[in-house]
């Protein structure tokens, strides 16, 4: 076998390719069968997943430009009816289904979709929110609506006939297909940014649900609950409901219903009230003049008209009372000031220079007087002290016991105490009261021992 007769793996996916590219039955499949494998990538992504039964399964993909517009998220599980080609894809060299339409299996898509945003917003809390009451008698009123057909119409003939006096603005609006949503969006945020609205009308007739969807798209809806302006929804007919019916302060199954919501009070009933009201009125100034016709009469016969000179009596009166009292509070004022004058003449008196010379001088003679007794004290006391010391020095005086007798011995200029300090031979000096004696020693006798222990004891 040559090698020429063997192929490449591409050209055999090729050609396998090719089969599936022309064979008719594989140009436009309709399947239906259960989404298996689903995980989202988010709306600017491709999506990949399987279409699967009870005994098969196949490969799935949509391209991100189809899936943009499908109208509800795919979920794991759901029964669906697909709609594409079947085709290779030759990196992988698997067959797929290039999925070109996608329907929920029994139940409508824009229904799904309904259900699915509804509950998103549910579990946010958009829909539980204390609505705006709706004024009685409105000023102003935005219709956010298209503005032909006979939703407007009927808005204005019914709020013409109820409540004329009250101004409409149409905000031109387009309520059906791809640029609705913008359109809605736009005249909603233009209408209450302006203030100057009491309640905004928005909504439009009837339609099947795919004419109604604008309504119910997630930016609407999160618009309408933003609005600080009263909102009224009027979608479609009374059995339909949209998002937008969820979120807006009142719904308005029908455009006449919204017009006399918006307009609760009738003009004929206002006016009636008001004719009602100005009769009370008429009937309360007529019995407030009366009573002040009557308060007037009374306070002509008051004593302040017919004898006006006694209204200053008791003025005067007071007026005398206060000038004794004006007097009485200056005499004590200048009694008080006259004292405090006095007290400050004795304080200064006080600091008076002569009069603190005066008293130094004073303090000054007391103090010599009582330095001259205390040094007089001193000398005496001085004097005392020296009489007793000389008198005690008398005593002690060697000469006093000289005057009795005895006599003071020495010997080469140092005292002798005891005969010990002798001998024979040695010159003495005899100090005696009246003189001195020089004397020599010839001899020396010791006391006897027992006159030295008495000596001793002594």
């Amino acid at each position: 076998m040559t090698q020429s007769k063997y192929l490449t793996v591409s050209q055999l996916t090729q050609y396998i390719k090719a089969k599936f590219t022309r064979d008719p039955y594989l140009d436009t499949v309709y399947l239906t069968g259960e989404i298996s494998g689903y995980r989202s990538r988010g709306k600017a992504n491709n999506q990949y997943f399987s279409i699967k039964d009870d005994n098969a399964l196949i490969s799935a993909v949509i391209f991100r430009g189809r899936f943009q517009r499908i109208p509800f998220d795919l979920e794991e599980g759901m029964k669906v009816l697909v709609k594409g080609r079947v085709g290779l894809y030759e990196k992988q060299g698997s067959y797929q289904l290039y999925v070109e339409d996608i329907q929920p299996d029994g139940i409508g898509s824009f229904y799904i979709a309904y259900q699915q945003l509804k509950e998103k917003l549910s579990k946010e809390g958009l829909f539980n929110f204390e609505r705006k009451a709706l004024p009685p008698y409105p000023k102003k009123i935005a219709v956010v609506t298209s503005p032909t057909g006979s939703v407007v119409r009927d808005i204005i003939t019914t709020v013409r006939r109820r409540y004329p006096i009250v101004e409409i603005v149409i905000y031109p609006t387009v309520v059906q297909g791809d640029r609705a949503k913008d359109s809605i969006v736009s005249n909603l945020k233009r209408a209450d940014q302006t203030g100057s609205y009491d309640v905004i009308i928005v909504g439009r007739g009837g339609g099947s649900i795919e004419d109604l969807w604008c309504f119910n798209e997630e930016e609407v809806a999160r618009t309408i609950a933003a609005c600080q302006t009263p909102v009224i929804s009027s979608v479609g007919h009374e059995t339909d409901y949209s998002l937008a019916d969820e979120v807006a302060d009142r719904r308005a199954p029908t455009p006449t219903a919204a017009a006399e919501l918006a307009t609760p009070v009738l003009l004929a009933d206002l006016v009636f009230r008001i004719q009602e009201l100005r009769k009370r009125l008429y009937t309360v100034q007529g019995q407030r003049l009366k009573y002040y016709r009557q308060r007037l009469a009374s306070s002509q016969q008051s004593y302040i008209f017919t004898q006006p000179q006694k209204l200053y009596d008791g003025y005067r009166m007071k007026l005398i009372g206060l000038e004794g009292d004006l007097q009485a509070n200056l005499q004590k004022k200048l009694k008080s000031q006259q004292d405090q004058v006095s007290r400050l003449k004795d304080l200064l008196a006080k600091y008076n220079p002569r009069y603190q010379l005066l008293q130094s001088k004073h303090l000054y003679q007391q103090m010599s007087q009582k330095l001259a007794q205390s040094f007089a004290d001193q000398v005496k006391k001085k004097d005392q002290d020296l009489h007793r010391l000389v008198t005690q020095l008398d005593l002690l005086s060697p000469l006093k016991r000289l005057s009795g007798g005895y006599a003071y011995l020495s010997k080469d200029g140092q005292h002798v105490n005891s005969v010990q300090d002798l001998q024979a031979g040695d010159h003495l000096e005899v100090q005696l009261l009246d003189g001195q004696v020089f004397a020599q020693v010839e001899r020396i006798e010791e006391a006897c021992l027992w006159d030295k222990e008495d000596k001793k004891e002594n």
